[in-house]
């Protein structure tokens, strides 16, 4: 399968949107569903909500939402122009944070359901032992939640493939800058004549789609059996 250099653009582009997407959602996501586990605080249910709103909100209100807050002349994204000179809007960088703004309930919710897995017992025994609370962070309760960082990592970066209503409402659809595989579709589908490339389009989103959900499923399964050995040579060793 030949690409064109039109579609190679947009292939490219969408991967380099998904992954940084999911390097920003990382931190993020980890801070998150820790807050919501391991916290009490007054409005947790709104901060849950909020951060799960954009399941339930039409795309293209989340890109209006950005383009009023991150667009040059919105409340945070003209402070960001006039003071590091960052711009979002309508160029790759804003595509990246619209996809990660609809991932985000994706990542949060992944590694939050391993959070709550986590044995309590374990993280207290580091901390009767002297470990601190960053380091039995470190050490005890990330290796545990490893296996829901990588799912909502691979969840993450084959929603943010797939985003499309966001990043045309806050980016546009700029050939070479924000044109990612979902537009050039689109572009292709009110092309008379362009069926073809558009069905081609499809056919590799969908491939990289199933390939990102298969290696999270492998690492995953990877990543528990190391952790159940290591888990057991630590009980072993107890006993």
């Amino acid at each position: 399968m030949i690409l064109s250099d039109y579609e190679t653009q947009a292939l490219l582009l969408s991967l380099k949107v998904s992954a940084t997407a999911v390097l920003w959602l990382l931190p993020i996501g980890v801070f998150l569903a820790w807050l919501l586990v391991k916290k009490e605080f007054w409005g947790k249910k709104l901060v849950d909500s909020v951060i799960h709103l954009p399941l339930v909100l039409p795309p293209v209100v989340i890109g209006y939402l950005l383009l009023l807050t991150m667009g040059k002349q919105g409340v945070i994204g003209k402070f960001l122009f006039e003071q590091f000179g960052l711009v979002f809007s309508f160029n790759w960088k804003g595509a990246a944070l619209a996809s990660a703004v609809v991932a985000l309930p994706l990542m949060v919710r992944a590694i939050r359901l391993s959070l709550m897995n986590v044995d309590p017992k374990l993280e207290q025994a580091a901390r009767t032992l002297g470990a601190s609370p960053i380091k039995v962070f470190f050490t005890i309760t990330l290796p545990l939640v490893l296996p829901g960082i990588i799912t909502g990592a691979m969840l993450s970066f084959a929603r943010s493939l797939g985003e499309f209503g966001a990043t045309i409402s806050f980016v546009a659809n700029i050939p070479n800058q924000t044109q990612t595989l979902p537009l050039a579709m689109y572009n292709f589908i009110q092309t008379p004549g362009a069926e073809f490339q558009a069905a081609r389009l499809c056919v590799i989103s969908i491939i990289i789609a199933l390939l990102s959900l298969l290696c999270s499923e492998w690492l995953t399964q990877k990543t528990q059996k190391k952790l159940g050995v290591s888990t057991g040579n630590a009980k072993g060793g107890n006993a």
